[in-house]
């Protein structure tokens, strides 16, 4: 298939998601176009079978707001019409369902029928989508599109009550690639990071708001209170990075934290790490915390959204009352104190990711998902 998938290029769950399915569709043949105004994060490099179509915005003086959504919409027409698409798959409600929606109308008019495929990640429905300057346009591109899925139960059920959408939406998890999310030990960085004898926390994040990184300094002031040696990783970057960073002087355990600030290759630093906390406020699904578990490292995680999915019936970690500072700590010190629990629940966890959320079974039902969206279609088209 000839396939356009549109994405938010940044630092995020919905772009990695989006990037890492369109090179494993690549690797098995399907022809990929990704569309965004810059190149994806997680797309390293382009091969025989991706191609890039940069958005580009005129900045002409009478917008206040460059009009990306229109922007994107003329270039989703441009690659569908140029390179025979056979299906578009947005990624993130806000603005690529309702550009793919209105390319797809476009289209319509100059006798060109392509499918949409709108997958929804979390705060385009929790948060930003149900804001009333947005309602209205979330709810019409979702129920325009000719696909949707979710990447959790629980996503799928806020949509279903917050849009009123119909059980029509499917369940498609994110996935890891468990070949290259794995543990691989490495004493240098390990020693790069922190002192032979300290234990080592991690926090994955774009840092907005609702990851509560602050809510980790706090936990780390904790545990050294308790006479525990731990230094604190944070990846990623985001608004919140400038008053986590302030916090942790006023708290005075700023020496014992490293901002890493985006990072390509996660999986090395997870490697390093022994304890990953996710005290998030809402979390749809949970990506990189299965990344953490796939590199064998147990997961302490708020109660929000997904991650109770994600980590029920696993010995991966442990799941904490959302904001309650005192369980993560005690979550997070049992782990650093007991070796033998830690290791048994390291190794589960590896095995439960790689068990379940494999690359290779979450894309098939993709091409599954594809072949019945194009079907449907085609079907409606033949009786029009």
């Amino acid at each position: 298939m000839n396939i356009g998938i549109s994405c938010y290029p940044v630092y995020g769950g919905s772009g990695v998601v989006a990037t890492e399915l369109g090179k494993a569709l690549a690797q098995r043949g399907h022809q990929i176009h990704f569309i965004a105004y810059s190149i994806p994060f997680r797309l390293e490099h382009i091969t025989r079978n991706i191609a890039f179509h940069e958005v580009s915005v005129t900045n002409y003086p009478l917008f206040q707001y460059p009009p990306y959504a229109l922007s994107l919409t003329s270039m989703m027409v441009d690659v569908a019409k140029f390179e025979a698409l056979d299906l578009l798959h947005v990624h993130y409600a806000i603005p690529h369902a309702t550009s793919a929606v209105l390319a797809r109308e476009i289209l319509e008019r100059q006798g060109i029928r392509i499918p949409v495929v709108t997958t929804l990640h979390g705060t385009d429905i929790t948060i930003v989508g149900q804001d009333p300057s947005f309602l209205p346009v979330v709810k019409y591109s979702i129920d325009q599109s000719d696909g949707v899925t979710a990447v959790s139960k629980y996503l799928r059920d806020e949509t279903i009550e917050a849009f009123g959408t119909g059980d029509r939406i499917e369940v498609i998890p994110n996935f890891i690639d468990a070949a290259r999310f794995k543990r691989r030990p490495n004493d240098s960085l390990r020693r790069a990071m922190c002192a032979g004898d300290e234990h080592i926390l991690i926090h994955i994040s774009n840092f907005r708001p609702v990851k509560n990184a602050s809510h980790v300094v706090r936990v780390l002031r904790r545990l050294r209170r308790q006479g525990l040696a731990v230094r604190l990783l944070f990846v990623g970057d985001g608004p919140d990075r400038p008053a986590v960073e302030h916090l942790a002087r006023e708290l005075g355990v700023h020496k014992h934290v490293r901002f890493l600030g985006k990072q390509g290759p996660v999986e090395e630093i997870l490697s390093i790490a022994d304890v990953f906390l996710m005290p998030s406020g809402s979390e749809s699904f949970g990506l990189a915390a299965l990344e953490a578990m796939a590199c064998g490292v147990p997961v302490v995680s708020s109660d929000a959204g997904g991650l109770p999915e994600l980590l029920n019936g696993s010995d991966a970690g442990y799941i904490c009352p959302l904001g309650d500072i005192d369980t993560y700590t005690k979550r997070c010190m049992q782990l650093f104190r007991n070796q033998a629990q830690h290791k048994r629940m390291a190794t589960s966890a590896r095995q439960y990711a790689v068990r379940h959320f494999q690359t290779a079974a979450v894309v098939s039902q993709y091409e599954t998902y594809y072949e019945q969206v194009r079907t449907k279609v085609g079907t409606a088209s033949g009786n029009t």
